[in-house]
């Protein structure tokens, strides 16, 4: 067993990861948004995290404070995502559909590009040698795993407030829920802030995670992996994001024997998920209990 955690360690925590990511964009979808936007706060979380980490006039707070300086490291980048996403935010969620989709893919090339030309972020070499929080890939499963059960947590009680419902009723129908009283601009945004805090937090757990930050933490074509987890998982559901995360990071390495065939597989499984399952994996799932509920249960009460 100690054989295989070590051997797949990576991996294992790798998925957890990619579905903590995919969540980060299921908030603002929850809310009827296409924000694209969270590999950017994924990657600024990173930057935090690897400045904090390497930087000499950090150095006498690492020395004082020790193994504590990580959480301090996951606060400030929530904080820093948090207030980036309410200035971001506000100005962008006037902007609907495709439209918000292509502004927050602004913003993340914009955040890239800063990134590329900083010599606090590195340039274009990055920042290496970022100080780990353990010795074995296997054991940040204790940082990243917590974390996925507590917004698990956070999703199973926001989908059951007041907070959740005036999400559902603005992704249905924005202008009829502002007639009923909510405030659109005011629960979109929070969305947002939600998403863009724990893509953050995940990006100051990854930077120790990988030992190395750069600007190819956050691109465009992570944007369309995030977004690829949450549609063939599914959009309207919290368990969604959980299952196209770790189904869809662990495929290129389940499929790794076939090596260059892999890639076509992997395209072939994308077209045909979203051909034949277009509410997602837990859609699909929620489709097949509602039958056998049906069938069965009608099948008692014929008895």
């Amino acid at each position: 067993m100690d054989d295989f955690l070590q051997n797949n360690g990576f991996l294992i925590v790798t998925m957890v990861q990619q579905a903590l990511l995919a969540m980060s964009l299921y908030y603002p979808l929850m809310s009827g948004q296409l924000s694209l936007a969270s590999p950017g706060f994924y990657a600024l979380g990173g930057y935090v995290a690897a400045i904090i980490g390497t930087i000499e006039y950090f150095a006498p707070w690492r020395d004082a404070l020790g193994w504590s300086i990580f959480p301090l490291e996951w606060l400030a980048a929530g904080i820093i995502s948090g207030v980036l996403a309410v200035l971001v935010g506000i100005p962008a969620l006037r902007l609907r559909g495709i439209y918000l989709a292509l502004a927050t893919i602004a913003f993340v090339e914009i955040l890239r590009v800063i990134c590329l030309n900083l010599e606090i972020t590195g340039g274009a070499i990055g920042i290496f040698g970022v100080p780990q929080l353990f010795e074995s890939r296997w054991s940040y499963i204790w940082t990243f795993g917590p974390l996925l059960i507590l917004m698990l947590f956070f999703s199973y009680r926001i989908d059951r407030s007041r907070v959740g419902r005036a999400f559902k009723a603005i992704r249905e129908d924005e202008l009829a829920a502002d007639a009923m009283g909510i405030n659109p601009t005011r629960y979109k945004v929070l969305a947002f802030v939600i998403g863009a805090v724990l893509a953050g937090v995940v990006g100051a757990m990854s930077a120790p995670f990988l030992n190395t930050w750069n600007a190819r933490q956050g691109t465009f074509d992570a944007s369309i992996a995030y977004l690829a987890y949450v549609l063939i998982g599914g959009s309207r559901s919290m368990w969604g994001p959980l299952l196209g995360g770790t189904l869809l990071a662990a495929l290129p390495e389940v499929l790794r024997p076939l090596k260059d065939s892999r890639l076509i597989i992997n395209g072939v499984v994308l077209v045909f998920a979203s051909i034949y399952m277009p509410q997602g994996i837990a859609g699909a799932v929620g489709r097949i209990r509602n039958f056998t509920v049906r069938k069965f249960g009608s099948a008692r009460s014929e008895k």
